[in-house]
């Protein structure tokens, strides 16, 4: 590794350190700026009660210094604090619990997206404007319009309500299979898209012409030279793409019942549970800003030409 890339990794690192602190900072002064409070949906609570449930959980110092509080704890210890609404468990804990379930559906739905989507995206550059590759990108376009709540309420009434092969409730190993499928539905017809149109810029360059001339072997060209140079857009999509669909999917966690972080998130935002609120915020946010740092990493292995500067 040399000097010049070891610089940009460390500017990115201290970048996506500062975009981690100013969501904290944004999110904790925004969450308190709403109106209303995490035990004013208590039943027949008293004032007093209240009171005292705010002195036990810091609420009731004033607002900067229950941020600096807070931004220490996460800082020096990487503690979120208690949960507000599920009494005698840390936040900690429940996202634990809930990446648990996350991850895997979102790491099985990524690369089955990423696989599916080079594969299909290939072929049709490689067979552009025959049959294939019409009905692939018919396919693709009506995957992507569709939102994730469309395609996974239709799915869910097809596959387990019309035609009863699977579980409607993720809380089973074969009941994450529809939410697998629903995840991975549009990454997959996006990165088709994306394989297909990098693909055939790349076609176009001279150099392919010139390997072509020289009689190198198609398969050489296609795996050796083609497919290598067209992934770099794919590259810059996926690493956030996986943060995002790690984390969970919010809506489709809620369709199926997935006991995720994003069923959790959901959850929290309806109770006020402040410090679920920002422990899933977070996570949420440092996921993305390492998997953008990931892939402008990962640009150099695929391209050498590339400069990180």
């Amino acid at each position: 590794m040399n000097s010049k890339t070891l610089m940009y990794i460390i500017k990115r690192i201290g970048l996506a350190i500062l975009t981690v602190w100013v969501v904290i900072t944004a999110t904790f002064f925004i969450m308190h700026a709403v109106p209303g409070g995490p035990f004013m949906s208590e039943k027949a609570i008293t004032p007093a009660t209240q009171k005292a449930l705010e002195a036990k959980y810091g609420l009731d110092k004033p607002l900067f210094e229950q941020y600096g509080t807070y931004l220490k704890d996460v800082v020096t210890k990487l503690d979120f604090g208690p949960s507000l609404k599920q009494r005698g468990r840390t936040v900690n804990e429940i996202i634990g619990d809930g990446l648990q379930t996350s991850a895997k559906l979102g790491l099985i739905a990524a690369f089955s997206a990423l696989l599916v989507g080079i594969v299909l995206g290939s072929v049709a550059a490689l067979r552009r404007n025959h049959f294939i590759d019409k009905l692939i990108m018919v396919i693709t376009t009506a995957f992507v319009s569709l939102p994730s709540f469309i395609m996974g309420s239709l799915l869910l009434v097809f596959f387990a309500i019309k035609f009863p092969l699977l579980p409607a409730n993720g809380s089973s190993a074969s009941g994450l299979i529809l939410p697998i499928i629903t995840l991975a539905l549009y990454p997959m017809a996006y990165i088709t898209r994306l394989t297909r149109s990098s693909m055939l810029d790349v076609l176009g360059q001279d150099y392919i012409r010139t390997a072509k001339a020289k009689g190198v072997p198609p398969r050489k060209i296609i795996f050796g030279h083609a497919l290598k140079n067209s992934l770099i857009p794919v590259i810059t999509y996926f690493g956030p793409m996986l943060a995002y669909i790690v984390t969970g999917s919010l809506v489709v966690e809620q369709i199926f019942a997935v006991p995720g972080i994003g069923r959790a998130f959901v959850s929290s935002i309806t109770n006020r549970d402040y410090p679920m609120v920002m422990g899933t915020t977070i996570v949420l946010a440092a996921l993305i800003v390492v998997m953008n740092l990931v892939s402008d990493i990962l640009y150099k292995v695929v391209d050498p030409r590339i400069n990180l500067e």
